[in-house]
């Protein structure tokens, strides 16, 4: 086993025991991973919400054979202090990863290098390695997995009787995606294989049982239960390391000839599909909570017959049931369930899903002037405030190498392009900070902005933020070799950062992230500088909904508001001047929009053309202060 660079702290909160878990649930979830990866290479801390804890009841209670160190909030290093917890800290460094999702992936990863016997582990993370890595804001099924079920559990757990006599939506939810059918690479393949299946059984199917005399005169035996299916038999023989039998990879020649519509669907096995993944060991300790406390209810569980599949399938899997004992988890045996009769069901229909984002217009059919017409009749024309220095630059040429952009990956024009960016927005950060301000790179990428910040502004403190490692990694070295010390690197989605900060920063945050970055600063009271892009995946969320404005609100539908953010993306160089105009006029709407929101919350806001405009297609600028 290899010897681990630097030693990682691993920070967990701890809020209270309930039966056979330690909350919140996020807690027993990053334990329960641990314990079934056998990982020990991070020294793990409970971080109490509360004042009164018992050293010892905690830590000899449910944490297998971990040795867990408690520690109180303001103990924490300044930059984990400045994240929702579970977080991981490489010691005496500058670099934190913040929020479940991230927290589980690197736990997972770190297991492998350490030991690359573990193959098992890694593929937890799933096809492409992706298992959970988009952000919940963007993601539905990673928002259900890391946000929703945790917390739609603990509020059943706490719920008065009379609220625990209904299935929380989230959990039918869970239920309904697992009815869905399943998507995975190569399913076209695994389809077919499923139809030859389908066609095997039907033909071997008898009415009676017993045993059957074959067209070659052998007896076999019929049993009452079939035999697994297929999409089992792939599961399970890549968990356990087995080839599928050849008899179920040859394809008949008339099962390749049909057509790929006529295949059968594929069944869940797992919650993300067919394979076992990360989402399976998250779900696992969330939905057993709630299946004990519906047991000593005395509630059936008849309307979830997936989950209850779902449940019974997951202890099959190796070393689940091992981790499980680790934690004291006593899982249950449940009866196989049938489908409840119709009118005993719940109408799934009727439940309000907020996961369900509102993209039933997202098909378009026409161009934006009929919505800009609109728009000008009621006195709302895209405004652009004069740039206050267009002339500023930074001294390119004198600066260190790691400080510019062209020393990544870059063509010469491309870098080039980069630079009059960050002149734009550097100038602007530079009018605002004063000497001990935080400033917040959001969505930093590769740390173009917050390096020049940092290296520009040393009296400073300069966090980046990026949920993507290896930009963030990437990042870090350009500051290790400028030798920074006032730069902080936090690996997160943007909900799980909740520090102070004075300035927010933002280069070209995609879709609907400027707004997030918007909301950060505003709840910050901070001032920010954001530059927006890619308006085409703007779409209504949980969070946020468009338009975003009251005078916007008054004059456009979703609809017509989502024409003007597709054809905002309109603004390439390689469109006909005139449609590159319309589009240049559909972002400085869509941003005036947004401009205004934040007016309405006590903000005084900006939206500027950087300089010059051939510096980028996205080419606006929000300077917002509050008043």
């Amino acid at each position: 086993m290899k010897d681990s660079v630097a030693e990682e702290h691993l920070y967990l909160g701890f809020s209270h025991q309930y039966r056979d878990s330690i909350f919140p649930l996020h807690t027993s979830i990053s334990l329960f991973l641990l314990s079934y990866c056998d990982c020990k290479l991070f020294k793990v801390f409970l971080v109490p919400t509360g004042e009164d804890v018992d050293d010892q009841f905690v830590t000899k209670n449910l944490l297998g054979d971990l040795e867990v160190h408690l520690i109180s909030r303001c103990q924490l290093p300044v930059v984990v202090q400045s994240c929702c917890l579970p977080a991981v800290f490489v010691k005496d460094g500058k670099f934190c990863r913040a929020g479940l999702s991230v927290v589980l992936r690197h736990i997972i990863q770190k297991t492998y290098e350490a030991n690359p016997s573990k193959k098992d582990v890694l593929e937890l993370l799933g096809f492409k390695k992706t298992c959970l890595k988009a952000c919940a804001e963007v993601s539905q099924w990673t928002r259900l997995c890391e946000i929703s079920i945790p917390l739609a559990v603990e509020g059943f757990l706490t719920a008065s009787p009379e609220r625990c006599q209904t299935i929380p939506p989230d959990i039918l939810q869970l239920e309904r995606k697992l009815g869905e059918p399943v998507r995975v690479h190569n399913d076209d393949k695994i389809r077919r294989q499923k139809l030859q299946q389908q066609k095997a059984d039907a033909k071997a199917a008898v009415p009676v049982l017993g045993k059957e005399t074959t067209e070659e005169g052998k007896t076999v035996e019929m049993h009452e239960h079939p035999l697994p299916s297929l999409e089992l038999s792939i599961a399970f023989s890549k968990l356990l390391v087995q080839e599928v039998s050849d008899a179920v990879n040859r394809e008949a020649p008339h099962i390749r000839r049909t057509k790929t519509s006529d295949l059968p669907l594929l069944d869940h096995v797992f919650a993300e599909g067919l394979y076992f993944t990360l989402a399976d060991l998250v779900l696992l300790p969330c939905i057993h909570q709630f299946l004990v406390s519906s047991k000593k209810q005395g509630k059936s569980l008849v309307n979830l017959p997936l989950i209850s599949s779902w449940y019974r399938r997951v202890q099959e899997v190796p070393g689940v049931k091992k981790a499980a004992g680790k934690c004291n988890m006593e899982l249950l045996q449940l009866p196989e369930l049938m489908s409840a009769p119709e009118e005993q069901l719940q109408d799934f229909s009727s439940i309000p899903d907020e996961l369900e984002e509102e993209n039933e217009d997202s098909h378009f059919i026409g161009g934006p002037r009929p919505t800009m017409t609109k728009l000008m009749e009621n006195g709302i024309e895209a405004k652009f405030s004069p740039h206050p220095c267009p002339s500023w630059t930074l001294d390119w040429t004198n600066l260190p190498s790691a400080v510019n952009p062209g020393e990544g990956k870059m063509s010469r024009d491309r870098a080039l392009r980069k630079q009059q960016q960050l002149n734009n927005l550097v100038a602007a950060v530079t009018k605002l900070a004063k000497p001990g301000d935080v400033i917040v790179d959001f969505c930093s990428g590769g740390g173009h902005v917050g390096i020049v910040l940092a290296h520009m502004l040393p009296s400073c403190q300069v966090v980046l933020i990026e949920n993507k490692e290896l930009s963030l990694m990437r990042a870090k070295d350009r500051s290790d070799e400028l030798g920074l010390n006032n730069i902080w690197f936090i690996q997160a989605n943007l909900d799980y950062f909740n520090g102070t900060f004075n300035i927010g920063v933002a280069l070209h945050a995609c879709g609907v992230a400027t707004d997030m970055v918007i909301e950060h600063c505003i709840k910050a009271r901070a001032a920010f500088v954001v530059s927006p892009c890619c308006y085409g995946f703007i779409q209504n969320t949980v969070k946020f909904k468009y338009p975003r404005s009251h005078q916007f609100k008054e004059v456009l539908s979703y609809k017509e508001h989502m024409i003007l953010c597709r054809f905002a993306d309109q603004t390439a160089v390689q469109l006909p001047p005139e449609r590159r105009l319309i589009g240049k006029q559909c972002m400085g709407l869509v941003d005036l929009d947004r401009a205004w929101a934040a007016e309405e919350r006590n903000y005084s806001v900006q939206v500027i053309s950087m300089e010059p405009e051939s510096c980028s297609p996205k080419n606006n600028m929000f300077v917002g202060i509050p008043t």
